[in-house]
């Protein structure tokens, strides 16, 4: 994978110790995602992209970096510590929510893809011309009762079927006929948005019709926060899309009740203990977040 395709399984582990009431149903008002961070290569430092936490930090959330040892080679999504991380949170989500313990896990581009992985127990990817490109989103009829997009202003949703908002870096894809085709994909996601590379249609937006379990093969974060690329999209309604999306995830977040041990755990986990470096001029990314 090359910097550009790679993305993050973001996953909702822990959140901390204030939580009110609200219409009878507890709402914790201070949320904290994890991200899981990536690792290139042996010998590199470990990563996490700056637009990844400001994402999160502009909707409400706080964010802690997960830090796994990946045993080399690139994250693949078969064997690598990050695909072995994300099966046990996946796992742990499922067991969570089957008890009524609200857990949400977001996946973005090799995120979405590893859901479906994880879901369907084996790889459907095919190879798309998607390395770079902005597209509009074509909803399909299950968006009408999507959890993701109700709260969506009209007028953006308009824009985002219409105007090439959503930013695509990856080189695979599931397409529509083979997730359709996988009984568990089927059963497990209700599909948002399907999109073309020009020849071949893929699913772009899923979500877990019966547990708060979400992906996007496309970017959402990238519209604010990374500058790199020209087709990176900066409209008004480019940008509506990157805050609507973080505020729908972290009000998902809010709704469940983890916590830390205890306040100096949650103080010593936190992003805020490490600084962004600048990589604009040498890297896809404006900012980065390096780990030993």
């Amino acid at each position: 994978m090359t910097l550009i395709s790679v993305s993050f399984f973001s996953l909702f582990l822990q959140i901390i110790l204030y939580a009110i009431v609200a219409g009878g149903h507890r709402i914790n008002d201070c949320p904290i995602i994890a991200q899981e961070v990536y690792n290139p290569s042996p010998g590199k430092n470990s990563y996490i992209a700056a637009s990844y936490v400001k994402y999160l930090e502009s909707a409400g959330a706080r964010v802690v970096p997960v830090i796994i040892l990946f045993p080399g080679g690139g994250a693949s999504i078969f064997s690598s510590g990050y695909a072995k991380a994300a099966g046990v949170f996946y796992r742990l989500a499922l067991e969570a929510n089957s008890e009524g313990d609200y857990f949400p896990v977001w996946g973005t581009c090799l995120g979405f893809e590893q859901l479906t992985l994880l879901t369907s127990g084996k790889s459907l990817l095919s190879h798309t011309n998607t390395s770079g490109v902005a597209l509009p989103l074509n909803f399909t009829k299950e968006m009408k009762d999507s959890r993701m997009f109700k709260d969506f202003p009209e007028d953006l949703m308009t824009s985002l079927a219409n105007e090439p908002l959503t930013e695509n870096s990856h080189q695979w894809s599931v397409t529509t006929p083979d997730f359709t085709a996988n009984q568990q994909l089927k059963e497990f996601y209700r599909i948002l948005s399907t999109n073309l590379d020009g020849q071949t249609e893929f699913v772009s937006t899923v979500e877990a019709y019966n547990i708060p379990i979400y992906g996007t093969q496309w970017h959402p974060e990238k519209n604010a926060f990374e500058w790199s690329h020209a087709y990176i999209p900066h409209s008004s309604a480019a940008i509506k899309t990157t805050f609507y999306m973080a505020q729908f995830f972290v009000n998902e977040a809010r709704k469940s009740l983890h916590k830390f041990s205890s306040q100096e755990e949650e103080q010593n986990a936190l992003i805020y203990n490490y600084q962004p470096t600048y990589t604009g001029a040498k890297s896809s990314f404006e900012q980065m977040y390096f780990f030993d």
